[in-house]
């Protein structure tokens, strides 16, 4: 087996039972989109696709760092921990910190993350949530994303596609109101 068929296979048994906000959308959807964004931008890198697979893990799980890095090697769990916010933390300081962690990522965790946002916006589409709560998280979204475009946008000649993600994005951002991204 593949370290990405097994992160794969890791991912779909530690959110075994979870949902998306929706409480129909089997968890184990979002993880597919993120890897089927990643794949469409031309990553083949198996580290960084066991990241998109497991990128959610240690937050919403009980997966720690250590059990990934023993599974999955040092590279993917410092991916996935990049990309991990800290719920030990009060609210505000989880965001600041995780807002520090995106800043200081490495591309790649950078590149896990543009394809979490689009995941999640495109989610919205379907999403029974009210005006106010999807232009809240659509705000929230745009904030990550404008906190790593500028490593995003330096790497656009080698993953042009990004381009196309962004442009997905700013649509979503344009139907709620919310100033584009510029890359």
């Amino acid at each position: 087996m593949s370290k990405v068929d097994f992160a794969e296979s890791f991912a779909r048994d530690k959110h075994k039972g979870q949902f998306r906000k929706d409480k129909e959308t089997p968890y184990f959807t979002h993880l597919e989109a993120v890897v089927s964004r990643l794949k469409s931008l031309g990553v083949a890198d198996e580290d960084v696709l066991s990241a998109g697979w497991l990128h959610d893990t240690i937050e919403d799980t009980e997966t720690t760092f250590d059990d990934i890095e023993q599974r999955f090697g040092q590279k993917v769990a410092v991916l996935v921990l990049s990309l991990s916010k800290d719920e030990s933390l009060p609210k505000k300081d989880k965001e600041l910190q995780y807002t520090k962690q995106l800043k200081e990522a490495s591309f790649e965790g950078k590149l896990v993350k543009l394809c979490d946002i689009s995941a999640n916006l495109k989610d919205l589409d379907n999403s029974k949530l009210s005006k106010t709560k999807k232009k809240k998280t659509v705000n929230k979204k745009l904030h990550y994303l404008r906190i790593i475009k500028n490593e995003l946008a330096e790497h656009i000649t080698e993953y042009p596609k990004i381009s196309s993600l962004i442009d997905g994005i700013n649509q979503i951002a344009k139907e709620n109101h919310q100033r584009p991204i510029v890359i």
